[in-house]
């Protein structure tokens, strides 16, 4: 059997990648457009579909997938939360994921906006790209070796941004309620309101738990922080309070922001405003705080490591799913 998947939200550089890595000669319909209600129909057709973040697979869709004949609703992401599972099992469809992939890659971007931020490398660079070569007191910074860096979250991503930061020379703190006998190997592990008082830096490596961990990143979290601390968030959206922050950064309790994600992100990312009047005011403010707050995209596993495990994964994924009627990735589905 030739399983025909339309794969979504594959951009140009990654089209080699998906040729290259077919091994199982899948008929494949690369699209750029990530999955929604408005091109739902490029699924009539397919037998399977391979999505990424923000795709569009709630009941509606689910629905007419369901109706094109498409069995397999598979995603090449860690989290699967923009897969309506309930939905999946009423039209009795099967779902998998990637359940890992390099941790190098969202471990750097954390280390480098850390580190732009301590620098203060996008301030001096956006002076410098406007012809002005002057040293003013903002670029005074520490060396890492002199901070300390607190991580919350110490599983596979966080632990390898630890060992990055150590190699560095900084100290380096953890929290986490596993405390892993390898991570104790490369961090302290401390209380978390000691961490946040002691961490010049503090990195977010944790999962989003819907009605448990929302906006975990508030007023009281912040107010526990050191006065001029950098506060990085690679891991989800949702674990923020984007309010909380922009006053933390009005009032200078924290030095400086950035993050790759934020709740509701495909309002946001993956489009080019012409004006500001569709975004969010709060994330159009912290957004003119730069060079203080650094925004990125989503790209924390923009990689070619990150893509290629995803990739390959996902391919054994369908292969297993055909050829022995399940994947070990599998997500569960409710029972009722």
């Amino acid at each position: 059997m030739t399983l025909k998947i339309a794969c979504y939200g594959v951009r140009e550089n990654e089209i080699p990648f998906f040729h290259k890595l077919n091994i199982y000669n899948f008929q494949l319909h690369l699209l750029k457009p990530l999955l929604s209600h408005e091109n739902i129909e490029t699924a009539d057709g397919v037998d399977a579909i391979l999505l990424r973040a923000n795709c569009v697979a709630d009941r509606q869709n689910m629905r007419k997938l369901s109706e094109y004949g498409v069995k397999y609703v598979f995603t090449r992401t860690v989290g699967y939360n923009h897969i309506d599972l309930q939905a999946a099992k009423d039209y009795n469809m099967y779902v998998a994921r990637v359940p890992s992939y390099s941790p190098n890659a969202i471990a750097e971007l954390a280390l480098t906006l850390a580190m732009s931020l301590l620098r203060h490398t996008a301030y001096t660079t956006s002076k410098t790209a406007q012809k002005d070569f002057t040293v003013d007191p903002v670029m005074f910074s520490k060396e890492i070796r002199n901070c300390k860096v607190g991580i919350i979250g110490t599983g596979k991503i966080g632990l390898t941004e630890a060992k990055l930061f150590k190699g560095l020379g900084a100290t380096v703190l953890g929290y986490d309620i596993y405390q892993s006998e390898e991570a104790k190997q490369v961090v302290t592990f401390k209380e978390l309101d000691d961490l946040l008082s002691e961490s010049d830096v503090v990195s977010l490596h944790v999962p989003y738990f819907p009605g448990e961990n929302e906006k975990m990143v508030n007023e009281s979290f912040i107010s526990k922080m050191k006065d001029g601390a950098i506060l990085i968030n690679t891991a989800r959206g949702e674990l923020q309070d984007n309010e909380a922050i922009l006053k933390a950064l009005q009032t200078n309790k924290l030095a400086g922001f950035a993050t790759d994600v934020f709740a509701n992100e495909k309002e946001i990312f993956f489009q080019k405003f012409s004006n500001d009047e569709k975004l969010d005011p709060i994330v159009k403010a912290l957004i003119e705080l730069y060079p203080r707050v650094l925004i990125t995209p989503h790209i924390g596993s923009n990689t070619d490591e990150a893509l290629k495990n995803m990739l390959e994964t996902s391919f054994k994924n369908f292969y297993d799913t055909l050829t022995k009627g399940s994947t070990p990735n599998a997500v569960s589905l409710p029972n009722k």
